[in-house]
């Protein structure tokens, strides 16, 4: 059963992607908000997603999912 120990909970992943996905926004939010501004809405969350996203899933969620894995005892 080793497969369960290196996979968090589901409330641990949910924080660890909460964990990723608010800081990232933030950041986002803060650098483009100048050049995205006057775009409608759904055109703003999609280019704020566009970045959001790939940087989380790719970068620093893996990050993460390593050090709860440390943290945690075991080994990824």
């Amino acid at each position: 059963m080793s497969s369960s120990r290196s996979t968090p909970s589901v409330h641990r992943r949910a924080l660890l992607t909460w964990a990723a996905v608010y800081p990232t926004i933030t950041v986002a939010m803060v650098v483009m908000r100048s050049w995205i501004a006057g775009l409608p809405l759904p055109v703003q969350t999609l280019v704020l997603t566009a970045v959001v996203v790939p940087v989380a899933a790719y970068g620093l969620l893996p990050l993460l999912m390593r050090l709860n894995a440390r943290l945690s005892g075991g080994s990824q």
